[in-house]
């Protein structure tokens, strides 16, 4: 049988708020068990949440990133269940009516083709507390920091058809919200996280599978791992004839495999009803445009505007616009290097990022800045310094050296223009492989790359490229 798998995603961004979304509590991350939670995130008798107005604003920019329809009232649900980390025994959040309602998110596929998500909805609603199971000798600890800490659930329709599309989404959405400055897109310490609704069904079928869904999943790399196991084992299953149990599945990286956690609950087992002691939210236009006009050029206006602008393929411009940090450093870097935006480029993807990834590294704890890149561009482009003397800079600017034009001069890497001197040199090569001149005569032109060589290895690498070329063709000639 040829199968179709679907996939659907519902991720939880943290957002970017100092307090909580209905009290002053700090969201600070990594404080001590228990002491950034206030009454309020208790549930303590008595008290009564109040809304963080940072929360909505940050909501109507997601929503206005994803081209959404904005709610003009929304209402807050309390969500029932019991566990220990949830104080109240309710989670407050939103259910029939949500602040963002249907949107989209253009994404790239690996082989340069866009491909559209619907986004059903985003909500707003706190988060729960922690719980804590070891160092507690057979008993589990709480920690109650998390709880009340504000969220953003976004939740797409099943569009796609892959890990790898679901992973290409995931990273889409992750760069939209560092964009929007909503969310800091950490995932190891939990500020975007997923979940995963996959089934299959036969190709063809319209009626989608009985779906399972993989919690709190928090990297790309095991996101792309986990759905694919569950694919096969789904595929396996099905095959062998059984049936697909609808449930909620954990996945544990150290076996690369989902387990069973629980049957999957439906809306009803968690009685929602709307909060008592909140009213409903409501958005005027006039908050949408304040938002609105304070909003950021968002990714793909900024790839399109890279390709227009610099001249950069899809390809390249998409690399660079993956992170705001990484756009603002590449354009930091053209302008110092007088504009060449594609020697830019090359010197951003090709040598510094696999520098930065070999040394697991990101862009903002750079070795290099930005105007020290775009000087040493620069130097390669006026000439002062060939395409290879300039990956020695690079190692020295890497090991904090000093700057591009003091490396170059300390070393004596500047590069040889003078045509006398490199007619000399190459004459001197030319007098001492006279065998090799007979053979290039004769019509072995691939010895053309032999003679370059030997030039540059007597240089030390310090000759013009194109000016070598011309003077050896002229002389071998």
């Amino acid at each position: 049988m040829e199968w179709e798998t679907v996939i659907g995603l519902e991720v939880h961004a943290q957002l970017k708020t100092k307090s909580k979304i209905f009290s002053g509590a700090a969201t600070q991350f990594g404080a001590d068990p228990n002491t950034q939670a206030c009454a309020i995130d208790l549930g303590f008798p008595g008290v009564l949440p109040v809304l963080n107005s940072e929360v909505v604003h940050m909501a109507i920019k997601f929503g206005l990133g994803i081209h959404a329809e904005i709610a003009e009232k929304s209402v807050f649900a309390r969500k029932n269940y019991f566990y220990p980390d949830l104080p109240k025994g309710y989670q407050i959040s939103q259910y029939e009516l949500p602040v963002v309602g249907k949107g989209h998110l253009d994404m790239q596929l690996e082989d340069g083709s866009t491909k559209r998500i619907r986004i059903t909805r985003a909500h707003l609603e706190e988060d729960a507390g922690k719980s804590l199971h070891e160092d507690f000798q057979g008993l589990s600890g709480i920690d109650l920091n998390r709880a009340g800490t504000p969220l953003l659930e976004i939740v797409s329709e099943p569009d796609m058809r892959s890990a790898k599309e679901a992973v290409a989404y995931l990273k889409a959405l992750h760069t939209l919200v560092r964009y929007l400055d909503i969310c800091d897109g950490n995932m190891q310490e939990g500020s975007f996280r997923c979940d995963a609704n996959v089934s299959v069904r036969q190709k063809g079928q319209e009626k989608y599978g009985t779906r399972t869904e993989l919690k709190n999943i928090n990297s790309f790399r095991f996101v792309e791992r986990a759905i694919n196991y569950e694919i096969e084992r789904q595929i396996a299953l099905l095959e062998s004839g059984g049936a697909i149990t609808q449930e909620t599945r954990l996945y544990d990286s150290a076996k690369n495999e989902t387990r069973a956690m629980r049957s999957k609950e439906e809306a009803n087992d968690y009685r929602y009803f709307p909060d008592p002691d909140l009213l409903p939210l409501v958005i005027t236009a006039d908050m949408v445009n304040a938002v609105r006009q304070h909003l950021p050029e968002l990714p793909q206006q900024k790839r399109d505007r890279f390709v227009q602008e610099y001249g950069l393929s899809i390809y390249d411009a998409t690399i660079l616009v993956s992170d705001s940090t990484m756009a603002h450093y590449y354009e930091t870097t053209t302008k110092t290097a007088d504009g060449h935006a594609k020697l830019a480029a090359n010197w951003i993807i090709s040598e510094l990022l696999g520098a930065l990834n070999k040394a697991n590294l990101d862009i903002e704890t750079s070795p290099i800045s930005a105007t020290q890149l775009g000087t040493l561009v620069k130097r390669i482009a006026d000439n002062t310094i060939s395409g290879k003397i300039a990956k020695t800079v690079f190692e020295a600017l890497w090991k904090q050296e000093g700057e591009v034009d003091h490396i170059i001069e300390r070393h004596g890497l500047k590069q040889v223009t003078d045509n006398s001197a490199i007619e000399k040199l190459v004459d001197e090569i030319i007098a001492a492989h006279p065998q090799h001149v007979a053979d290039y005569r004769t019509g072995k032109e691939k010895l053309f790359g032999f003679f370059v060589g030997q030039v540059m290895k007597a240089s030390g690498g310090k000759l013009n490229p194109q000016q070598l070329n011309e003077v050896l063709k002229k002389k071998l000639s």
